[in-house]
């Protein structure tokens, strides 16, 4: 198959989550399995590979305001497997993807129906001719009105779309103004399979209309987000689609999370020979200037934000910490997580240690050297670091929400702890059960290894994308 991947942010090149790692493994996951694959994405200003070189084409996209081009660049990753960058001073030529210090871009949905539609050109002007075009989140929802619309004259037309809802909460909502700025005709608004939605212009639910098919991150997300609780008042419209709703676990790579492997850690290990699993924590209590010993050490790298639950964590740990154990934080976000995390460690400085920031070395050695690893989140649609401390030999402390109920298993043959209220109680007694598993250094093992044997690499994912493509083209 050929496959036209569209995707705001593309890891190594960007990233600001999950997408960005989505975007940088896929791709290149399907490539290995034969697929010719060509990512589209904005050149923004931080994005200085030195592998980008010019194509010698250029798109041109036409706003009522007047026309906008750009040359079309390229990143060549391996025989079938492509980088297109889309350049543009007056949309990517800033610091920032989606925001600055002062808040969201206000001409967003101009930088993002550039995007949408000159991926589209893109692939015209490269003569690529997609049996899929795989679109990702609702900054590329666009792409699909307009290939069911002003492209259905063109060799792109008989390209059957994907839309991958990485994280419903985020949909691309405007005023109705975007209608006239963008020239996007009226009845896109007014009809009730077009874009408007509670009477704004809304780019995910035009992309999820438009599409043949729509995918999320995880299966137990692809039903939480058909209910009222976690469907972002889009439940009613996921449910009417559910025949075409599928949930695909994303993977992760297992190339750089790999600690027979890890260059980041100070011991190697793995599940035949786990002796410098201690190593790692002895190097990591250090690091975190936090005394040694035999206490339980119970680690999060996380982005400090509403949804990953840490008013949960800051409300339990200074109960927990009454227990002898280590707390070590890595992460940056809100403010007032922030604070509250440096005065947890003003408080219990021999027991807390918080980096506020993106440390890489630092990361590794926290789901290297943890016992356990604090996932305490509202809702999470896939999640990666619980799949990381699995394989590490840490024992994910979960929510039974989104991806990590697909991937952590309670019980006492299990390979984690899962909690299933989002209560202060429920944490702390799951946190508790942690420290009973600690005691039992044999129980403790048996954990550690079931999660370092179970397959999180993206190949499994990549098949079942395959075979959802395959499908949408034999229909």
């Amino acid at each position: 198959m050929k496959i036209l991947f569209i995707a705001s942010e593309v890891a190594p090149f960007s990233k600001t989550g999950g997408l960005g790692d989505v975007a940088g493994a896929l791709p290149g996951a399907l490539a290995e399995l034969g697929h010719d694959v060509k990512v589209v994405t904005p050149r923004y200003a931080e994005v200085r590979d030195p592998r980008l070189t010019p194509t010698g084409h250029s798109i041109h996209v036409r706003f009522p305001f007047g026309e906008e081009s750009g040359p079309i660049l390229s990143a060549r990753i391996s025989p079938r497997h492509e980088v297109l960058f889309l350049e543009n001073a007056r949309f990517f030529g800033r610091t920032g993807l989606y925001g600055d210090a002062f808040g969201e871009f206000g001409d967003n949905p101009l930088r993002f129906a550039y995007l949408s539609v000159g991926a589209l050109q893109a692939a015209q002007r490269l003569r690529f001719i997609p049996d899929i075009i795989h679109l990702n989140d609702w900054q590329t929802g666009l792409a699909a009105v307009a290939l069911q619309t002003g492209f259905q004259g063109s060799p792109l037309a008989h390209a059957r779309s994907v839309m991958t809802i990485h994280n419903l909460a985020y949909q691309g909502q405007f005023g109705k103004h975007v209608m006239g700025e963008l020239g996007l005709p009226w009845e896109l608004f007014t009809s009730h399979h077009g874009i408007e939605f509670h009477d704004t212009v809304n780019f995910l639910k035009g992309g999820l209309t438009f599409s043949d098919a729509i995918t999320t991150v995880s299966p137990t997300y692809a039903r939480e987000i058909q209910t009222p609780e976690l469907g972002s008042n889009m439940d009613g419209l996921l449910r009417r689609h559910q025949g075409r709703l599928t949930g695909i676990l994303n993977g992760i790579d297992t190339h750089e999370w790999d600690p027979a492997t890890d260059t980041q850690l100070p011991a190697l290990y793995s599940a035949e020979d786990m002796s410098g699993k201690a190593v790692c924590k002895r190097e990591l209590l250090k690091q975190a200037g936090l005394p040694e010993g035999d206490a339980p050490v119970f680690g999060v790298v996380t982005r400090l934000a509403w949804q990953k639950g840490i008013d949960l964590l800051l409300e339990v740990l200074p109960t927990a910490l009454q227990a002898d154990i280590r707390f070590v934080a890595v992460g940056s976000g809100e403010g007032h997580y922030e604070d509250g995390l440096r005065a947890l460690q003003a408080r219990f400085p021999k027991q807390v240690s918080v980096y506020i920031g993106f440390n890489k070395a630092l990361s590794h050695l926290v789901e290297a050297g943890s016992d356990f690893f604090l996932m305490p989140s509202r809702y999470e649609p896939c999640g990666l670091n619980q799949m990381y401390s699995l394989r590490y030999g840490t024992v994910p402390i979960v929510r039974a929400t989104g991806g990590l109920v697909d991937t952590v298993e309670g019980g006492l043959e299990g390979n984690g702890i899962l909690f299933e209220a989002f209560h202060p109680a429920a944490l702390l007694a799951a946190m508790r059960r942690g420290l009973a598993l600690y005691a039992d250094p044999q129980r403790l093992e048996g954990f550690r290894l079931r999660g370092m044997r179970r397959d999180f690499s993206w190949t499994g994912s990549a098949r079942r994308y395959e075979s959802l493509f395959s499908s949408l083209l034999k229909e």
